[in-house]
């Protein structure tokens, strides 16, 4: 196969299979007598291999510490996983398109109410939340564009994720009237602003210790973050750096090789 046509087959660009020949990812293969790069059966599992796992979210240099596992894996090993990842993922886009179905009939339907079909969860941290974040002119801004978010992911994401999300912000909603008025003044402010630092502790503070991730870039990520003000981003993403250094102080003592690890990890 020409590169053109092992592209097309695999389902990414020619200019990403040069991509990853010049940073290593997938070797060079041989070339014909007119200089053509000449593609086999392997080159092809390869690079689908590569694919599945840069869709799953890994990062270019994680994706080649799981191919090095890989080496000397008999190529039905390799195609029997690429095909258990597809089925899962399979399994979780119909998942998607069956919410998603329900949620379009409503609304063609008129039955739609403002969230839409719900899961439990959210229908019960929604009922938690009372008429918070519910439109008007009274509403929170901050209340409204979380309510939007949260029944986003509510169709989109796997259940087990769904449900922990859910959990998380129950814990948080008790605090919620606090937390929005703080967040809503911090609307036309900039990233600067001293009340950063006081709407990041007061959210911090309700948070548990499982919500102090570093949230990744792209994706929903940007959805979210992107429909904030300077100064609201800020507070949110200093508010999870808290709660990690917190949850990170209260674990119990590591043992001395551990300890020597992170020493050297530091270095």
């Amino acid at each position: 196969m020409r590169i053109g046509e092992l592209a097309a087959l695999v389902g990414v660009t020619p200019r990403a299979v040069r991509h990853y020949h010049r940073i290593g990812l997938l070797a060079e293969p041989p070339r014909r007598g007119n200089g053509y790069r000449e593609y086999g059966i392997r080159d092809a599992v390869l690079l689908a291999r590569i694919r599945r796992l840069v869709e799953l979210g890994l990062g270019l240099d994680e994706v080649r510490e799981v191919l090095a596992g890989d080496e000397g894996r008999e190529l039905v090993e390799v195609l029997a996983e690429l095909d258990d990842d597809l089925a899962r993922q399979e399994r979780v886009i119909r998942e998607r398109r069956a919410r998603l179905a329900d949620l379009l009939a409503r609304a063609r339907e008129g039955r739609l109410s403002a969230e839409g079909p719900v899961s439990p969860e959210l229908a019960g941290l929604l009922a938690e939340l009372g008429d918070l974040g519910e439109p008007g002119a009274a509403a929170s801004p901050m209340a409204v564009k979380d309510r939007e978010l949260l029944t986003l992911l509510d169709s989109v994401v796997p259940e087990a994720e769904r449900v922990r999300l859910m959990e998380l912000m129950r814990d948080a909603s008790g605090h919620a009237p606090e937390i929005y008025a703080l967040l809503d003044a911090l609307a036309d402010a900039g990233p600067g602003d001293p009340r950063v630092a006081e709407a990041a502790a007061a959210l911090a503070a309700c948070l548990p210790d499982e919500a102090g991730v570093t949230v990744p870039e792209g994706g929903l990520a940007d959805v979210f973050f992107g429909d904030l003000a300077p100064a609201q981003a800020a507070a949110v993403r200093r508010a999870l750096r808290l709660v990690s250094e917190r949850a990170e102080a209260a674990s119990p003592a590591d043992g001395p090789e551990l300890e020597s690890e992170r020493a050297e990890d530091g270095r």
